[in-house]
C-alpha cells in the first residue's frame, strides 16, 4: 500500500517550494539610528579609507604609508595660504550644494549647476567688460550681483517651467543647458578676445573688495551665511513646508491646496539664482575672467556633497570641507609620492568617495538573506516531535 505525504512532509515540500520563489536576499529600510552611532559609522569609513588609500599610494612608490597622511594634511593645512584656499573652495562648493539643495528636497533632480554657475559668472564678467571703467566699482559691483542673479535664475527657470507645464524630464532639460551656457561663454571670450588665442585676460574693474586685508574672508562668510539661511527657511518657513510636501507627494501637495506648478518654478528660481551667486563669485572675486572650465564640475561634485549631508544644510558644511580637503590633500600627494599623472590620485579620491558613499547606503538599509524554507520546516518538525 503506497504511503501517504505525512502533514510534516507537506509542510516540507510547500517549504522547498517557497525557497524557489523568494531571492536570495532583499533589501529593507533600517530604523533609524542614533546619531551618534552614524556619526562613528562614517568616521570608521573614513580611515579605513584613508589607511586603505595610504598602503595603494605606497605600492606604487618609494614612500612609506607615514608620508602618504603627512602629506594629504600638508596639501590642505600646510600653509595660512593653504587654509584659507582651503576654506575658499569649501564655501564655493558650499554655495552650489546650497543652490542644489531646496530642488533636490522636491525631487527635481536639478543636474545644470554648473551652466547656471558659468551664466553667472559670464553676466558678471560683461558689465566689468562693458562697464568698467566707465563708472565707478561703487555701482558696478551692485550691478554686477543683479546680473548675476537673474542670469543664474533664468538658467533655472526655463527647466522648471516646462516641467510644471508639460511634464518633460528635468534631468536631460537642465544637463543640456550645462553645455549651452558653455556654448555661450566659448562665444563671447571670441568676440571678446580679437587676438584668438580664447583666453580673456583677467579684468582690473570691478573686483571686490577684501574684509580685514584677507581677499578669502568674503566668498567664506557670504557662502557659510547662505546655508545658515537655506536651513532655516526649509526648516521653519512655510515655503520649505511647500518644498517638502511636494518632494514626498505632488497629489497630496495639490489635495491640500498647494500650487505644484508654483512652487516648483519658484523653488527652481531660487536655486539658479544662488548658484549664478556662485558665478558672480568665481568672476569678481577670485578669477575675474571667465572661462569654459570656470564651473570646474562642481555642480556634479555639489550633488554628492547634498546627498552625504541628507539634504541639510548645516551638515553639507562638513561634507563640502571632507571633499575639498581630500581633493587638495591629494595634489601634495601626487607631488610628494612623484606620480607623473592624476590616475593613482583620482584612484585614491574615488575610493574614499566609495566608501562614505556605501557607508551611507547601509546606514539606511540592510540585506536580509533569505531564510531556508527546508530548514524552518525541519526545526518546526523537530519541536513537534520532542512534544
Amino acid at each position: 500500500m503506497e504511503k501517504q505525504p505525512s502533514g510534516m512532509e507537506n509542510v516540507t515540500s510547500y517549504a522547498q517550494e517557497k525557497d524557489k520563489k523568494e531571492p536570495l536576499f532583499r533589501l529593507i529600510k533600517r530604523d533609524v539610528l542614533p546619531k551618534r552611532k552614524i556619526v562613528l559609522i562614517y568616521a570608521i569609513a573614513i580611515v579605513a579609507s584613508l589607511l586603505l588609500s595610504s598602503v595603494i599610494c605606497s605600492l606604487f612608490s618609494s614612500k612609506n604609508p607615514v608620508a602618504f597622511f603627512v602629506a594629504l594634511f600638508d596639501g590642505a593645512l600646510g600653509s595660512s595660504r593653504r587654509i584659507w584656499l582651503l576654506l575658499q573652495d569649501t564655501a564655493l562648493l558650499l554655495g552650489v550644494a546650497v543652490a542644489l539643495v531646496p530642488a533636490f528636497k522636491m525631487k527635481f533632480w536639478n543636474l545644470g549647476g554648473n551652466g547656471q554657475i558659468l551664466v553667472g559668472a559670464l553676466a558678471a564678467i560683461s558689465c566689468m567688460f562693458y562697464l568698467g571703467g566707465k563708472m565707478p566699482d561703487a555701482l558696478l559691483i551692485p550691478l554686477m550681483v543683479v546680473a548675476s542673479i537673474l542670469a543664474g535664475a533664468v538658467w533655472g527657470v526655463l527647466p522648471a517651467i516646462f516641467k510644471a507645464l508639460f511634464g518633460t524630464n528635468e534631468s536631460l532639460f537642465t544637463l543640456m543647458l550645462n553645455y549651452i551656457a558653455a556654448g555661450l561663454v566659448s562665444m563671447f571670450i571670441t568676440i571678446w578676445v580679437k587676438s584668438g588665442s580664447g583666453v580673456l585676460v583677467p579684468i582690473e574693474h570691478g573686483n571686490f573688495p577684501e574684509l580685514f586685508g584677507s581677499k578669502y574672508l568674503l566668498t567664506v562668510l557670504v557662502f557659510f551665511a547662505l546655508a545658515a539661511l537655506m536651513y532655516v527657511y526649509l526648516k521653519y518657513t512655510k515655503h520649505g513646508y511647500e518644498i517638502a510636501v511636494v518632494g514626498d507627494s505632488p497629489n497630496t501637495a495639490k489635495y491640500i491646496g498647494i500650487d505644484v506648478k508654483r512652487v516648483i518654478i519658484r523653488t527652481m528660481i531660487i536655486s539658479g539664482a544662488l548658484a549664478g551667486v556662485v558665478g558672480l563669485f568665481l568672476a569678481g572675486n577670485i578669477h575675474h575672467t571667465v572661462s569654459t572650465a570656470t564651473a570646474n564640475n562642481m555642480g556634479f561634485t555639489a550633488i554628492m556633497a547634498t546627498w552625504l549631508a541628507a539634504f541639510n544644510p548645516l551638515v553639507m558644511m562638513g561634507t563640502c570641507f571632507f571633499i575639498i580637503f581630500i581633493s587638495r590633500g591629494m595634489v601634495e600627494v601626487r607631488g610628494s609620492f612623484n606620480f607623473t599623472n592624476d590616475s593613482i590620485a583620482n584612484i585614491v579620491i574615488g575610493l574614499v568617495y566609495f566608501c562614505v558613499i556605501a557607508c551611507s547606503f547601509f546606514i539606511t538599509y540592510k540585506v536580509v538573506f533569505r531564510k531556508s524554507g527546508a530548514r524552518v520546516a525541519k526545526r518546526n518538525r523537530t519541536k513537534g516531535e520532542e512534544r
